[in-house]
């Protein structure tokens, strides 16, 4: 007879304190180290992804002045980002509801943009707020999160099943979403995104698990799988995700500046209870078997080849070691200017911001950052050739982070299945 469970009967053993959880991370290494955990060795695996996600937009809800000062409003800007007004009119209250984009650009900066404003407003940080009002009113005030009444992230496409890498093949420097500066040309470096066997959907491949109304954590807080996102299909699935914003963490949401200007990131971690062999051996793929199509950044849809994230992410560090003393104090420095997630600045690295890119440690003229990120063989045009990973979309320590604290929650009944 296959070897089935229940959630209730999961849930008995997790109140009893008999539960067997596992990281994905966790997870992953005993199958490498070939002490693959059998099927009654494990109850649930969390897994968990970071990356840039472009479908991030915020719902925000707050008041900008006392009731009968303006209609509506036609325009509104936080910290020079553009938020649409609506769809709620709040006529004459004062009060604005807007839709927030995570990639809407400042009309000032454009490597700012909606991504640093959430995260900010989660930090406590005041937000300037402009308002251009249906009748040519300009309202200016400024808020906090404590003057959000109400914020629900919506993702429209979040958590893909991993992605691609990238590679330039011409002569020029080419800017691009996929590489947090232009990715130079001749085959220089190469950019991906995807944190392989660590990613929810990679290791519940058919959807037995993850499906409308799955609860998860978005961001550190409780949300649930609206269903598919949008261009999702059965090769490359996302997911539709909601949450509370008020209640995320700003650690794991945030600005990504990128060659197009500035973008969002965000971390997923999904439980999969292991209910049957199925889902049990759809959890045994590891990197080295998850293919990575390779594609020129220009056409993103010319497949030039492929690798595996095994090449992408066994042995090479997540984090760079910063050597101050190395710091030439360059009047104009590269990776404070580069740096995607603005966490280099005045000669300091604040490793709550670091995203683990590897930029700097590619980029910086007196090698004052010290991050092996690897480099890959790869075959393209009938020609072998080795090209180094310079820059990642994505971010592991984020990713597992996130999953280790869902499987805590889960230990401490703080978050049923």
């Amino acid at each position: 007879m296959t070897n089935q469970r229940t959630i209730s009967q999961i849930n008995q053993k997790i109140e009893n304190g008999d539960a067997n959880i596992y990281t994905a991370e966790e997870f992953k290494k005993l199958i490498k180290e070939g002490n693959t955990p059998s099927f009654d060795e494990v109850d649930v695996v969390t897994t968990g992804t970071c990356g840039v996600m472009s479908g991030t937009a915020a719902i925000l809800n707050f008041i900008v002045s006392g009731p009968g000062e303006f209609i509506r409003a036609e325009e509104v800007f936080l910290n020079g980002v553009p938020a649409h007004a609506g769809p709620c009119p709040n006529e004459w209250l004062g009060a604005i509801d807007v839709i927030l984009h995570g990639t809407t650009h400042s009309i000032y900066d454009h490597n700012y943009g909606g991504g640093f404003v959430l995260k900010e407003l989660l930090e406590g940080k005041t937000i300037d707020v402009r308002v251009e009002s249906v009748e040519g009113k300009t309202i200016e005030n400024t808020i906090t999160i404590d003057d959000i009444g109400r914020g629900q992230i919506i993702g429209t496409r979040m958590a893909f099943k991993n992605y691609t890498a990238f590679v330039n093949t011409y002569n020029e420097p080419i800017n691009s979403i996929f590489s947090a500066i232009p990715l130079e040309g001749n085959l220089s470096g190469l950019t991906f995104s995807g944190c392989g066997d660590l990613n929810p959907l990679q290791n519940d491949i058919p959807h037995n698990v993850i499906k409308t109304g799955t609860r998860f954590l978005f961001n550190g807080a409780e949300g649930y799988v609206l269903g598919d996102g949008t261009r999702s299909s059965a090769e490359k699935p996302n997911l539709m995700l909601t949450a509370d914003y008020k209640q995320m963490d700003p650690y794991y949401l945030g600005g990504y500046k990128t060659g197009q200007g500035g973008e969002v990131y965000d971390t997923v971690a999904i439980p999969i209870p292991v209910l049957n062999e199925e889902i049990y051996n759809n959890l045994l793929i590891t990197d080295e078997n998850i293919k990575l199509p390779l594609a020129e950044i220009k056409g993103r849809h010319l497949p030039l080849g492929e690798t595996n994230y095994k090449e992408m992410w066994e042995g090479y560090d997540l984090r760079p070691q910063y050597d101050r003393l190395k710091c030439s104090k360059c009047d104009s420095c590269t990776i404070e200017e580069i740096c995607p997630t603005k966490a280099f600045a005045n000669e300091r690295l604040d490793l709550t911001r670091c995203f683990g890119c590897g930029l700097c440690a590619h980029f910086c003229k007196n090698d004052a950052f010290d991050m092996n990120t690897g480099d890959v063989d790869l075959e393209i045009n009938d020609k072998l050739v080795n090209v180094p990973i310079i820059c990642r979309q994505s971010d592991r320590l984020r990713g597992n982070k996130l999953s280790n604290q869902l499987k805590k929650l889960i230990e401490t009944q703080e978050f049923t299945l």
